[in-house]
């Protein structure tokens, strides 16, 4: 069985106010002041953000423990400073970003410019472990039209500097404007995969390999497949449905390859259609069917990727889980639907983020 782990950024913010706080680095000080050889917390691009990484897992359960536990760890040291922390995918109040202390980060700033001061967004990040480069190139090729729907299952971010952006998921629209971000053509070997990604870091324009944001890339430090595409979900059960999904995703690919059979191969052109697509409507209205990249109800797409990864699920056991999880979803909406309501509920995006914080240790 796969093993899986998630990276989730979570916004610090004030408990009072919801307006994000740049006190990352006072946290992980506190986090390493307990725990002088912690590995759970990072520092991120900016102040406000704050980054943890699971361990690897093989039971869905476990991870769903795991990550409920380090967000209210996250919790617990920013409360320590008077401040808490929120998986939402962008602020929905205003807020002027603060680089973090770092000569990468201050390298990003000069080199993109604006791009970088408009980049305070936090995603979620699944690793699913693949036995070699060559298993994991050939689950890239094939995972690519299935992307999209991932995006809509966790759109968590519909609000931008205090506006409703008319978005599901803006968060993956700010992330796009990177220039080495986004869906990749067919890689068919890992040779020319390791060949692009060094000729992209020659051309000056990317530091290293770590600034290659491909919506789905091989790890650097672990043996897995990194999927990118996901916003911070607002709760740790959708953030585990979509790691369910994503491992079955790998999988199925895998078995796929093993068999012989040949990668869709859809234009890089489409694919970025269909990830826009589901980042304006996420689960309301139409996404694009993965197979034909042509227009289908939601509920019909989604239910294509159930029945695409069913053998995967089933053999994991997790196939009634995600089923569950997934009509939950259809029915209730993802993080992005939950905050417009609550909008509309409260009247106020300060409202919006102190609810969000309580969902975010649920």
């Amino acid at each position: 069985m796969r093993t899986v782990g998630v990276e989730e950024e979570l916004l610090l913010v004030d408990p009072e106010t919801g307006e994000p706080r740049a006190l990352a680095a006072a946290v992980l000080a506190r986090a390493s002041l307990a725990d002088p050889g912690q590995d759970v917390f990072e520092k991120e691009l900016y102040g406000q953000m704050l980054e943890f990484a699971t361990q690897p897992q093989s039971v869905m359960a476990d991870l769903g423990e795991e990550l409920v536990r380090c967000r209210k760890e996250a919790a617990r040291l920013a409360g320590e400073l008077g401040s808490t922390v929120a998986a939402l995918a962008t602020s929905p109040l205003p807020v002027s970003p603060t680089v973090s202390v770092s000569r990468r980060y201050q390298w990003m700033a000069e080199e993109y410019g604006i791009s970088t001061r408009e980049q305070l967004v936090c995603g979620c990040h699944v690793h699913v472990a693949v036995d070699s480069d060559e298993e994991g190139v050939a689950v890239l090729d094939r995972l690519r039209p299935w992307l999209p729907v991932l995006v809509a299952l966790s759109a968590n971010s519909p609000f931008w500097q205090g506006n409703d952006t008319g978005y599901a998921s803006y968060r993956s629209r700010v992330w796009m404007r990177w220039p080495s971000a986004g869906p990749t053509e067919l890689f068919r070997s890992p040779e020319r995969y390791h060949e692009l990604v060094s000729d992209m870091v020659a051309t000056g324009v990317i530091l290293d390999e770590g600034m290659v944001y491909f919506d789905a890339r091989l790890a650097r430090r672990y043996p897995t497949v990194e999927i990118r595409v996901s916003d911070v979900c607002l709760r740790a059960e959708t953030a585990v449905l979509v790691a369910t999904l994503a491992r079955a995703l790998v999988e199925t690919a895998a078995r796929e390859w093993r068999a012989g059979r040949e990668p869709v191969d859809h234009g890089v052109s489409l694919i970025r259609l269909a990830a826009w697509r589901a980042a304006r409507s996420g689960l309301d209205g139409d996404l694009l069917d993965p197979v034909t990249l042509r227009p289908r109800p939601a509920r019909d797409v989604v239910g294509a990727l159930l029945a695409h990864v069913k053998d995967a699920l089933a053999d994991t056991g997790d196939l009634a889980a995600a089923q569950e999880g997934v009509e939950r979803l259809l029915r209730h909406g993802n993080g992005a639907d939950e905050q417009r309501r609550l909008l509309e509920r409260t009247g106020s995006l300060r409202d919006v983020v102190t609810e969000c914080v309580r969902h975010t240790q649920a």
